[in-house]
């Protein structure tokens, strides 16, 4: 097991690679000038290149790079101009409360998703078979943008049954000690459930945007695995042997119907991490997606260099855990390793 993980984070390292080198281009070639943006609108041409000059703006393309890469070495992400903080410390501050809504978004799309796909396998051609294939189709369809605003309005405006969506606690509650940084499971470390139900407040319309958009794929992908399980000659042999339902279908089919499933949701959680930023800003989530959009528009590179690193380590990460649970799931698969 450990030297397949080695193995894969061998492969990796490229990828990081492409991935700075990628980022740092891209700032570049955006429209926008920093040095102009942060001398102001009134700063003489005198002014503004002065300011070039103090952030290294002026130096050749080649220069600039190989210094980042040095900081980079360093650990160093560089300052944001917008914040005045390392980028490393403000990332360090947001990631948690983007990971909490997406890993929350994420839980709710399998509890429903996953049965649903079962079910629909299951009664094949039944109500509940077309109700996954159009909730499917209505995730797929519907931006994730739109689902969120129609949720704000629905609910905030119209019926005022959810508080306001701005952030992740209303102006009435104080955050709970740090201590993983995700405010339910600190609340309830800190047995604060006023604070806890604060937060589940606030996390219910963004999740559920969430879950929406990842539902789909989920959903569609579990239903056409069982579908291709239940098929299989072991099932009908394990029918024949009198078997009960339920265990045919959760420990003989599941089962086998758990790897394209596992497959999707690595997919489906690199989706929501780009989903994010959208989210964060319909409802002001300070999390690092509305960080890396408020930098952008200030034409802000470190910051926004510093996300695309964020997140694609989180994706390499994801996918070593997948590969990793292919083996849990099918020690087969260990063994042709």
């Amino acid at each position: 097991m450990l030297k397949v993980f080695l193995g894969r984070l061998m492969t990796t390292i490229p990828a990081l690679i492409g991935v700075v080198a990628v980022s740092f281009l891209l700032t570049r070639v955006l429209p926008g000038d920093t040095a102009a943006y942060f001398a102001g609108p009134a700063a003489t041409p005198q002014a503004v290149e002065e300011v070039r000059k103090s952030l290294g703006l002026d130096r050749p393309l080649p220069e600039q790079f190989s210094r980042y890469v040095a900081d980079l070495s360093r650990g160093n992400l560089g300052n944001s101009l917008t914040t005045g903080q390392p980028v490393l410390e403000d990332l360090k501050s947001r990631l948690p409360a983007s990971a909490e809504l997406t890993l929350f978004g994420l839980v709710l799309s399998l509890l429903v998703a996953i049965p649903l796909g079962i079910t629909a396998a299951v009664k094949q051609g039944s109500f509940i078979d077309h109700a996954c294939r159009a909730v499917a189709t209505a995730g797929v369809s519907l931006p994730v943008f739109f689902t969120g605003l129609l949720l704000v309005y629905v609910f905030y405006f119209i019926l005022q049954i959810s508080p306001a969506p701005l952030g992740r606690l209303d102006v009435f509650a104080s955050a709970p000690p740090t201590v993983t940084g995700f405010y339910l499971v600190d609340s309830l470390i800190a047995r604060d459930m006023q604070t806890f139900k604060a937060t589940l407040a606030q996390l219910l319309l963004p999740g559920i945007t969430l879950a929406i958009f990842s539902l789909a794929p989920i959903a569609r992908i579990t239903r056409a695995s069982m579908l291709a399980v239940l098929s299989m000659e072991f099932i009908r042999t394990a029918r024949a042997s009198g078997l009960g339902k339920r265990t045919i279908i959760m420990t003989y089919a599941f089962r086998n119907a758990m790897l394209p499933v596992v497959t999707t949701l690595g997919m489906v959680f690199s989706f929501l991490l780009g989903a994010n930023v959208l989210v964060e800003k319909v409802f002001a989530w300070p999390g690092v997606g509305s960080y890396a959009v408020e930098a952008l528009i200030a034409s802000d590179f470190a910051p926004v260099q510093g996300f695309v690193l964020a997140m694609a380590i989180l994706y390499i990460v994801l996918n070593l855990i997948i590969d990793l649970s292919y083996r849990l799931i099918d020690p087969r698969m260990g063994a042709t390793s």
